[in-house]
């Protein structure tokens, strides 16, 4: 550890081990050097640094970049935080000019702008997981579109839909979350540098040049709403939380469906190990891993919820608790999406199992209703009768033996075949052959569109990088 004495005043403190935030904020080195790179560049053109210091500071700031992406760097837990471990390194490298790049910035409006800037990061690298993962589900729902199964309320047999109005129905869900990180990503483009600590600066700064060069939309509106402003993080955070509340629902039912019980899923071997003990068990455990992986990011959410709860403005030490959920709760996503992402095209419905279950005659019970609501029976008395029709253990046989039934006119009665059921299931979103054409097609068109969005994610991403790299102007 460094001599206490040589250490800014600022960060000298006997309880530095408790007060330290670098074990998680070291995290964020490129985009806080990022932020430093645009900030220099800012403080030259308005006339707070000559040329050849702006030149000295860049040099510096892309030396040190190139220190932490080789493992050079060397970081000192005495120095609290990334902020002062990367400013105290540039002014050994540079020396007085060093202490400058500070200049009208606190590190309340530092880490906000580099949770920002990180943020985008996250974002893409979930999406990007997540739009392979919404491929993968499309592939699967093209190639069982017209396949019956049964459907599912109550965990109870209900109606007859298909493989691929199954399967589409989790694409449409992860295709919300999808939604949601991109409006999350749209709300945060402010960027906080320039705040200060809370109240701006007496100095000539220009956020408007920041925010360009950085990619943002705009500056903040509110220096104490800007360095206290951790909505992006908790928005971010309620997105994740319930995209793994989707991918538990999916592993739930894989898990179902692939057990004996069930026994619609064909064993794959993707889908996790077998047991230690039992010779013949092969687990689900990525599917049960993807379904016990939500409470932690749940968790997440809480946590900083909880940790923001009550807060006076504008920034409090409190805030220092705002990066581990969000870093904790992006790999965890990262790695849930990976990972079913190797289960999803693996996985084959077995046809004798699926068929079997598909001509229980329960499934084509509304059917029955709505086929004497269509002859003019009110709805109410078809639901009765058919009921009752249930209810007898010889009604239903003889029913569909065309033989006379109290209530129910043989007539009308829809044909046992579920393939027959299902292509009069044809009313909007339905699982009819022609209703999933529709959805795949919107499906498939939803993608090109979200695929778009993320390029142009990733444009932003990369100006990180690209301010990083640049050679001297």
């Amino acid at each position: 550890m460094s001599d206490p004495s040589s250490l800014p005043s600022f960060v000298r403190s006997p309880q530095v081990d408790f007060l330290s935030s670098l074990a998680v904020d070291r995290t964020l080195a490129k985009h806080d050097l990022a932020g430093s790179v645009a900030h220099v560049e800012m403080l030259a053109r308005v006339g707070l640094l000559s040329s050849a210091e702006e030149t000295s500071l860049l040099a510096g700031l892309r030396t040190i970049h190139g220190e932490i992406e080789h493992g050079r760097f060397r970081w000192q837990e005495a120095l609290e935080d990334v902020h002062t471990n990367i400013e105290h390194r540039l002014t050994e490298l540079v020396g007085p000019a060093g202490g400058k790049l500070h200049t009208a910035r606190s590190r309340n409006d530092q880490v906000a702008l580099d949770e920002r800037l990180y943020l985008r990061e996250a974002v893409a690298q979930v999406a990007h997981a997540l739009l392979e993962l919404e491929g993968a589900l499309l592939s699967q729902a093209r190639a069982g579109a017209a396949t019956p199964m049964p459907g599912y309320t109550h965990l109870q047999r209900a109606q007859l839909v298909t493989v691929g109005h199954w399967w589409l129905a989790h694409f449409w869900r992860f295709d919300r979350d999808l939604d949601r990180l991109f409006a999350t990503v749209d709300r945060s483009d402010v960027s906080p540098l320039g705040a200060g600590a809370l109240a701006g600066s007496t100095l000539p700064i220009d956020p408007q040049y920041v925010a360009n060069r950085l990619g943002f939309a705009r500056p903040f509106e509110n220096s104490i709403d800007a360095v206290s402003d951790r909505d992006p993080l908790v928005e971010l955070l309620f997105d994740l939380a319930l995209l793994a509340v989707h991918a538990s629902a999916l592993g739930e039912e894989i898990v179902l469906f692939a057990s004996k019980e069930f026994g619609f899923l064909l064993r794959s071997p993707e889908l996790g190990s077998g047991s230690s003990l039992m010779p013949q068990k092969r687990n689900p455990d990525v599917a049960e891993l993807a379904r016990g992986k939500a409470g932690r990011a749940v968790g997440d959410l809480a946590s900083l919820l909880v940790t923001l709860k009550g807060l006076p403005l504008s920034y409090d030490r409190d805030l220092q608790e705002d990066k581990a959920p969000v870093l904790d709760s992006v790999a965890t996503l990262s790695a849930v999406l990976s990972a079913l992402l190797r289960v999803v095209p693996s996985l084959a419905f077995d046809p004798v199992r699926l068929r079997s279950a598909s001509e229980d005659a329960d499934l084509l019970a509304t059917d029955l209703a709505e086929a004497q609501v269509a002859h003019g029976v009110p709805f109410r008395e078809a639901h009765e009768a058919v009921a009752a029709l249930y209810a007898d253990p010889e009604g239903l046989p003889r029913a569909l033996a065309h033989t006379p039934a109290a209530g129910v006119d043989p007539k009308v009665f829809a044909p046992s075949d579920p393939v027959a059921s299902l292509s009069r299931r044809a009313s909007w979103g339905g699982p009819s052959p022609a209703q999933v054409a529709r959805q795949l097609a919107l499906a498939e068109d939803r993608l090109s569109r979200r695929r778009s969005s993320l390029s142009s994610l990733d444009r932003k991403v990369g100006l990180v990088e690209e301010l990083l790299t640049e050679g001297p102007k």
